[in-house]
């Protein structure tokens, strides 16, 4: 937790300086919606006036008064969040409050990154969502990109990338049990799926390949508008 006034700001403008930015201030939103809560909680008292939870690219984080620049220097969190505390359950005070600093450190990310193309803020919002959101963590949701279903496996080009958080420790491996697809085999190679390896769906059987067991980069697979497994293209050729 932060003592005193917000810190004077280095602003980023690389994809890689907004990612760690919003790494920075996600981490230590975590750190007061998880594990100290106890402090956040005390931080946010009712009889106060409009209160706004606020974090650092650092990952300090601290309880403070809006800004009072108009307009301010960055989007600002959601104003008077001490206000609920006394009159919902504690969890579901905290859900709230974890909803709307996804939306916060999102906003700023985007604040941030108004000066990059096309490429760099599609390439911005994909790093962003591969890992788990504040709400997510906080409610016990567990954080792992589902593979698209097989139902819209031709929406999707039949394909997804499968990647765990790198900063989670709620994540384990143990969550793969618990996302629905533990039980998924590779139609090539019959091992079960793994949240840490690419895997690609057959848009005409619906069956799942590891990427590696088709010959299947994720980079080549974003370049596909419909795939098909080695049966399935040796049946469409007899």
């Amino acid at each position: 937790m932060e003592d005193g006034s917000r810190q004077h700001r280095v602003t980023p403008h690389t994809v890689e300086e907004i990612f760690n930015d919003y790494k920075g201030r996600r981490a230590g939103l975590l750190r007061a919606l998880t594990s100290e809560v106890e402090d956040f909680y005390q931080s946010c008292d009712p009889a106060k006036e409009n209160l706004c939870l606020y974090a650092e690219p650092d990952g300090t984080w601290v309880v403070n008064l809006p800004a009072e620049e108009i307009p301010p220097e960055l989007p600002e969190p959601a104003l008077g969040i001490n206000f609920a505390r006394d009159g919902m359950q504690q969890q579901d005070w905290l859900s709230l409050v974890a909803v709307h600093s996804d939306s916060w450190i999102l906003s700023v990310a985007f604040y941030f990154g108004a000066r990059l193309n096309k490429a760099e803020r599609k390439q911005l919002f994909n790093l962003i969502i591969d890992m788990p959101t504040l709400f997510d963590i906080v409610t016990g949701r567990k954080a792992i990109k589902e593979k698209s279903s097989a139902n819209n496996s031709s929406k999707n080009k039949g394909r997804t990338v499968q990647a765990m958080p790198e900063d989670v420790e709620e994540d384990s491996e143990d969550d793969e049990d618990e996302d629905g697809h533990s039980e998924t085999t590779c139609g090539s190679c019959g091992r079960r799926y793994t949240a840490d390896e690419f895997w690609i769906c057959c848009d005409v059987c619906e069956r799942w390949f590891h990427g590696k067991c088709v010959k299947v980069s994720a980079a080549k697979a974003e370049h596909l508008k419909q795939y098909k497994c080695p049966s399935c293209s040796k049946k469409a050729k007899n």
